[in-house]
């Protein structure tokens, strides 16, 4: 239903009504209820249909319409159902103070904000008007209620809060009628408001005794109904979203009728004055004088509006001067921008939230429609793309850039955008209008400037055909060469001939592809093509070119086909050389991650057409990253390049290598039956890459660790490189030169090492360490000469975990330089403790493990020197054990810091001899006073001869060196009897004692002195 036919009917309703009211004495209070509710429904169903911008002013009016009418009848159900002779106060008038009034001012307030929160010229206006009606509300209805001596307070207050609320009716009514256009809507809501003041004032009046009395049904009552059907055709009319919509507000002006206004609401104070002064009466003097002093002070407000006022313009006039000056000089639509947006931040206050987009080029009118004026927009309504620009602030502010007295073309260039409060929006029209004029100007500047940049250009255009470097040919019906430009002759030696036929310059092996795309040019399939050729240059040399023909054969200047070519031959190779090493890795030349993941994803479609079998193998040298950094990178790089070519070697033709980075590598196994001959393939690396290599003059060991993923357990390529990944992590934890297949268990594995990595670190900051210590003896007499400090940690929920559970998982975090000083400073302070129980002389030693990564951390022999003091023992009392991973190269540091701890007077261990890199010769080189045999060499060396005699050699080695030899391991009679026999004179293991805590060993050294 359309609007005029909603209005139409509430209109009929309400004039049945009233005539019902009037005719029928009887049905007053059910009718004056409807006639309420009607009003409330009215404004409630015009929210409804019209959807306002701001929903709540309009809802408090109508629920406090509702209270109203609610009101009435309960004062009608008072007087003429319960018979109450004029009750006062009564419920009736709780309701109208406590819900009405309330619900009431708090919409109108609402909208009145809505509309002009920051018009402060229309708020004095407002103020000056109600000032000067109030006081008349003073006179005549407010202080005969005062007064008045047969009221209780109670009752006073009551009648005083009516005529108070009507004043602020009027002053709302008065902000929203001067700030605003005069719709039907707010028409309306002026005649409301006035018929609720003049029914109120009349009623108060009666109730005051002057004029006739209140009677229900009588003349006073049309003002209320006036009010109800006014307010809710208000709401019902679709002028009614213009209240609270974005609009560009008219410009403020005085006009005669405002200002005929204000003069006759600032005279009302001085004519009470007059009056009372000519009757002689001082009653009202003071309510006057103190009227007079608010609208002085509201004048004078004014005043202060009206300069701060001026002082914008010029501040604005400012900034668009600003502005001006630097669309002058803008050269692009970017600096127009820059410029426009520059300008509004200066415009607006500092910090205030605002956006600015230069929408130019956008579609827009022709130029008989192009839009004048600015409006005020939602940014919803212009779409996602400038919304999102605009940074979703609600409204925005469009202005067209419009070129006026443009001869030629759409004087339209596009749309000057401003999101920002919509009452600063409304401050800044006239200098937002301004800006979006000054930047249409600098775009349409910029427009002719460029365009006379293209007249020029074109006037060079045949100077830079005959002087371009590439070669321009034009051919008629028949392929032949009509014209060519001048550098023709240095690509081909001699300017061709015009009536030569194209093709003889060309190779025979492009002359095919150039007749093809010559053809699909003339049978019109193609309007342009491009492609690559090779045409025969200076001396027979062939020349890569590139290919690039139009068929101009309707433009009457040419008259044929364009042919151009470009020499490519050095692009071409550079091209060809970039790609593969965008594929292949510089240093080895193998295939690099991303050729390795695409050949990867096209082994595994192979396979799943044929049936078969893909394997991946992640590589990884161990220790890699030590070989590096002590024998430097050059060395590191020649190792790198020989485990490529062992890895080459041991893979089948049409297998792939590839290095993916730094020590890792990876292969690709195609054509598998089952996992078992990609694991034999792994075999067959591990053992390739277990064999020493000469580097130089140096030998060195470069095992590896492999992953293994098949397609057995995996579901695409990502999956298959993550399972390999995974079984590396696992390999590589198992130990060095080891291989491991992905299986499901493998997972839960890696899970485990990653949360026992993440464990570690709460334990270094708890000190959750313990350490044992495991006697080292005299093999002859089984005297104990030494401990060695094994550190264990107390797991919360695991209990006490060994070393190889997490020193791995300390190394490769790093985590293992914090355990490996704590561990130092531990078992000193240990040492000490058990030195002070026995004999000078008699206290055995302790022997601490020391990591490479530990011993080369800057700052490790300062601190072992330190801690050293700080516990009071001996350093001859201290062994550090190093592994021969540390002694790899000739790393001058490492032998200058061995040398400190020797000349302090620590003895350095070299631990689990013969099984790192180190050759016999470093025993020489490096300062070392005890060798600790491998648990390894020990095993079975009293049952295999070859064992034994490798033993024997180290011991007689070690004792020409003058080095102290210390057997690990021992865990058999015979095995400890047959060292004895080859000269091994100390040793330790289970067969003599196990790790003890520190007061076991307290107790250990007690009893060997009372056995002594």
């Amino acid at each position: 239903m359309s609007s005029r036919r909603v209005i139409t009917a509430f209109a009929s309703v309400m004039i049945v009504l009233t005539a019902v009211y009037y005719a029928f004495p009887g049905w007053h209070m059910a009718i004056w209820t409807a006639i309420g509710t009607a009003s409330a429904l009215a404004v409630a169903v015009g929210v409804a249909r019209n959807r306002p911008r701001q929903r709540l002013p309009w809802l408090l009016l109508s629920v406090g319409i509702f209270a109203f009418a609610m009101g009435d009848t309960t004062y009608l159900f008072l007087t003429e159902v319960l018979g109450h002779p004029q009750p006062f106060p009564s419920l009736a008038d709780l309701i109208y103070l406590g819900f009405f009034f309330p619900l009431a001012a708090a919409g109108m307030i609402g909208l009145a904000r809505t509309r002009a929160s920051r018009d402060r010229a229309s708020l004095l206006d407002a103020l000056a008007l109600t000032v000067g009606l109030g006081l008349l509300s003073w006179l005549f209805l407010i202080d005969p209620y005062v007064r008045a001596d047969d009221l209780t307070w109670v009752q006073k207050a009551i009648s005083i809060a009516y005529p108070l609320f009507d004043v602020l009716v009027l002053a709302i009514l008065a902000r929203l009628v001067i700030s605003m256009r005069l719709t039907p809507s707010v028409l309306l809501m002026a005649i409301g408001g006035v018929g609720l003041l003049v029914a109120d004032v009349l009623y108060g009046l009666s109730r005051l005794g002057f004029g006739a009395s209140w009677l229900m049904g009588g003349p006073i009552d049309l003002g209320w109904i006036v009010f109800y059907a006014a307010w809710g055709g208000a709401a019902l009319h679709p002028s009614m979203v213009a209240l609270t919509d974005p609009r560009v507000p008219g410009r403020a002006s005085l006009t005669v009728r405002r200002v005929v206004l204000l003069a006759l609401s600032t005279l009302i104070a001085p004519t009470v004055l007059i009056v009372q002064a000519i009757r002689g009466h001082d009653r009202y003097v003071g309510v006057s004088a103190l009227v007079a002093a608010l609208m002085f002070l509201l004048v004078l407000a004014r005043l202060y509006g009206a300069v701060s006022g001026y002082r914008g313009v010029v501040a604005r006039e400012r900034a668009l001067r600003e502005a001006g000056a630097a669309l002058v000089s803008a050269s692009d639509v970017g600096e127009v921008t820059d410029a426009v947006q520059a300008a509004v931040s200066r415009l607006l206050p500092a910090g205030f939230a605002h956006r600015v987009v230069l929408a130019v080029g956008e579609p827009g009118p022709d130029r008989a429609a192009t839009p004048a004026g600015i409006r005020f927009v939602y940014t919803a309504s212009l779409g996602p793309d400038l919304a999102r620009r605009l940074g979703h602030i609600e409204v925005a502010a469009r202005c067209p850039l419009v070129v006026t007295h443009r001869t030629a073309g759409n004087p339209y260039l596009g749309t000057l955008l401003v999101a920002a409060d919509e009452t600063t929006l409304a401050s800044l029209r006239e200098a937002i209008e301004v800006l979006a004029s000054q930047a249409a100007l600098a775009l349409d500047r910029i427009g002719l400037a460029w365009e006379i940049t293209q007249r020029r250009s074109q006037e060079y255009f045949r100077t830079l055909v005959q002087n371009n470097s590439d070669v321009i040919l034009i051919l008629d019906g028949g392929d032949l060469i009509r014209y060519a430009s001048p550098s023709a002759g240095a690509m081909f030696g001699a300017d061709p001939l015009p009536g030569t036929p194209v093709l003889d310059l060309l190779d025979p092996s492009s002359r095919r592809v150039a007749r093809r795309m010559l053809n699909l040019l003339r049978t019109g399939e193609r309007g342009t093509t491009q492609d690559d050729w090779v045409a025969i240059g200076v001396d027979g040399a062939r020349v890569q070119v590139e290919a690039s023909c139009r068929d101009l054969r309707a433009d009457p200047t040419v008259g044929g086909l364009v042919l151009t070519l470009r020499d490519v031959t050095e692009r071409r190779r550079l091209e060809q050389e970039l790609t593969h090493r965008a594929f292949h890795d510089s240093l080895t030349g193998l295939a690099n991650r991303v050729l390795f993941h695409d050949r990867v994803e096209q082994a595994l479609g192979r396979a799943a057409r044929n049936g078969t079998m893909v394997g991946v193998l992640f590589i990884d040298l161990d220790d890699f990253k030590v070989i590096n950094d002590t024998m430097g990178h050059a060395c590191g790089d020649e190792l790198l390049v020989a485990a490529s070519q062992r890895l080459t070697a041991e893979l089948a033709a049409g297998a792939t290598a590839a290095r993916l980075g730094g020590d890792e590598f990876a292969a690709l196994v195609e054509d598998a039956r089952d996992p078992e001959e990609v694991e034999l393939v792994a075999q067959r690396v591990v053992a390739a890459f277990g064999k020493p290599y000469l580097i130089g003059d140096s030998v060195l060991n470069g095992p590896a660790s492999i992953g293994i993923a098949t397609t057995a357990e995996a579901i695409d390529g990502d999956d298959l490189l993550r399972q390999a990944d995974l079984a590396l992590y696992v390999a590589k934890g198992a130990g060095k030169g080891q291989w491991r297949r992905y299986q499901a268990a493998l997972h839960n594995q890696v899970l485990d090492r990653l949360e026992l990595r993440a464990e570690l670190d709460q334990a270094i900051a708890d000190r959750s360490f313990v350490l044992q210590y495991q006697p080292i003896v005299d093999l002859r007499t089984g005297a104990g000469i030494g401990l060695e400090s094994l550190v264990r940690w107390q797991h919360p929920t695991r209990g006490l975990l060994a070393p190889g559970r997490f020193i791995d998982v300390a190394e490769e975090s790093g985590l293992i330089v914090p355990i490996g000083d704590w561990v130092i400073e531990q078992a000193l302070t240990d040492a000490a403790a058990w030195c002070g129980t026995v004999a000078p002389g008699d206290s055995p030693y302790v022997s601490i493990n020391v990591s490479a990564r530990q011993f080369r951390d800057p700052g490790f022999v300062d601190r072992v020197l330190e801690r050293l003091s700080t516990a009071g023992l001996p350093a001859d009392r201290l062994v550090l054990e190093i592994t021969e991973t540390l002694l790899l190269g000739d790393d001058e540091r490492v032998r200058h810091d061995l040398v400190r701890l020797r000349q302090a007077g620590i003895r350095v261990a070299i631990d689990d001899f013969g099984t790192g890199y180190s050759s016999l010769s470093y025993l020489r080189k490096v300062p070392a006073d005890v060798l600790k045999i491998e648990k390894s060499f020990i095993d079975a060396v009293a049952s295999h001869p070859q064992q034994r005699a490798l033993v024997e050699g180290i011991l007689r080695l070690a004792h020409t060196l003058g080095l102290t030899v210390v057997a690990e391991g021992i865990e058999e009679e015979a095995d400890r009897d047959a060292l004895v026999a080859a000269g091994c004179r100390y040793g330790q293991g289970y067969l003599y004692y196990r790790p003890m805590n520190h007061p076991d060993v307290l107790r250990w050294l007690a009893d060997a002195q009372v056995a002594a």
